[in-house]
């Protein structure tokens, strides 16, 4: 959006959004979007969301300088619940951050206090980039270092852990995991769920919070606090366990060669980003666009329609790259990854992409390291876009290599400072679609 502020557009995306109005309450759309995987009493629950104002929250560990896309899809319910009129706590954990909730297999290396202040700065920045600052209900940030952190251990053992039973924590399905690894699992581990059981209680006494939401797995964790406010407070409090994010295989949604999505532009490019969800298949992404965007039903109905008759089109996929994409990162940024994607495949101006976009792009592709001067043929072979000099010449006979879209006319054509885009980048194409990227070096 040109002539727009960063927080302009973001105001303007966050007040385009919608709960659908299709659906008779808000817990019918979250169940149909899949939101929902399990939780305390649903009945109850339900007219929860359709009465009166409610305080509620989310947890956030500064266990990574960003979020992820698993985190997103707790910061989308979370904005849908603030659409309803409802208050949002955005909780980065400043002390459960020092511990790190437990992993299935291995202990997590513990960071230090420097590192954890930065990383909930970082990620108190993102939270409030996806739910509204403005208004009655805008969302207050809470930070659980501010109230263990007074606390001294004789203290939280005696006001806080008398209230927890061992053989209830032992069933816990992340320490019950561990303790059947060969890693075991420490006591500083263990004690997570007393932490966070803490933290609901906290803002259950601060803010008369009444749900948390989570993933899943975290079900554990999130029981321990509705167990103590019980307990303590006698009262009855709510939680919903979002599912955790599958593709159809099975296998986990949200990773890339290992790596996971970011929600941070430096650690996971808007061209990273925007392919990845260009690239979901037929039979995940109609559930994609439940969960991840605001669409409405008839719209996302119309796009299952579409999926089923005519997927050569791959629709649903371009328009779940775009809305994502412009959530995330903003319009500007996904159309730029749009026009990269275009220039890349000769469909559009490789010159006109900025710097960031186009590093973001080339670090997708196989690459070499090139020097003015070296033979473009020798490139394609480092480059892993054929495997000897002859045949990367008969590519060049035959008219089939292109750099930076131009096709390249002689066998002996070698690379020159005008090709290196920003002065740093080429990209070498081979036939219509295999590509790879040119590093100066």
């Amino acid at each position: 959006m040109a002539g727009v502020s960063v927080a302009e557009e973001r105001a303007e995306i966050l007040a385009a959004q919608r709960n659908d109005d299709s659906f008779a309450t808000l817990w019918d759309e979250l169940q149909w979007r899949g939101l929902v995987h399990v939780s305390t009493d649903p009945e109850a629950l339900s007219e929860l969301l359709e009465g009166e104002p409610f305080t509620y929250y989310c947890g956030f560990d500064p266990t990574a300088p960003s979020l992820h896309l698993g985190n997103l899809v707790q910061l989308l319910l979370l904005r849908r619940l603030q659409l309803k009129g409802h208050q949002p706590l955005g909780l980065v954990g400043g002390s459960t951050g020092l511990i790190g909730d437990p992993r299935p297999t291995a202990e997590r290396t513990l960071n230090s206090r420097e590192t954890v202040a930065e990383w909930v700065t970082r990620l108190q920045g993102q939270v409030s980039r996806f739910l509204s600052s403005e208004g009655e209900n805008a969302v207050r940030l809470v930070n659980n270092l501010d109230w263990t952190a007074p606390m001294s251990a004789i203290d939280f053992l005696r006001e806080v852990g008398k209230h927890f039973r061992v053989g209830t924590m032992l069933k816990k399905d992340a320490v019950a995991a561990r303790l059947n690894s060969d890693e075991g699992i420490s006591y500083t581990e263990f004690s997570y769920q007393v932490l966070q059981g803490f933290d609901f209680l906290e803002l259950f006494r601060q803010y008369d919070c009444v749900l948390q939401s989570g993933g899943s797995d975290q079900w554990g964790n999130l029981t321990s606090g509705t167990d103590l406010i019980r307990k303590v407070e006698g009262r009855s409090a709510h939680a919903v366990g979002t599912p955790l994010i599958t593709n159809a295989d099975g296998t986990k949604f949200g990773k890339s060669e290992g790596n996971a999505i970011w929600l941070d532009p430096e650690m996971c490019s808007p061209y990273t980003f925007y392919q990845f969800w260009l690239n979901q298949a037929d039979a995940d992404v109609i559930d994609r666009l439940k969960v991840f965007t605001f669409m409405s039903r008839a719209e996302i109905e119309e796009y299952e329609r579409q999926v089923a008759e005519e997927p050569f089109k791959r629709a649903a996929q371009k328009r779940l790259a775009l809305e994502v994409t412009t959530l995330v990162h903003g319009a500007a940024a996904a159309q730029g990854a749009i026009d990269a994607s275009e220039a890349l495949f000769g469909r559009g101006d490789l010159t006109a992409l900025d710097e960031a976009t186009l590093r973001g792009a080339v670090s997708e592709l196989p690459q070499a390291v090139g020097v003015v001067g070296a033979p473009v043929a020798q490139l394609m072979v480092e480059a892993g876009l054929v495997k000897s000099l002859g045949e990367a010449r008969r590519a060049v006979a035959q008219g089939g290599v292109y750099v930076n879209n131009a096709a390249v006319e002689s066998e002996d054509r070698a690379l020159e400072a005008a090709d290196l885009l920003h002065g740093r980048f080429a990209v070498l194409r081979r036939g219509k679609k295999t590509l790879a990227g040119i590093v100066a070096g």
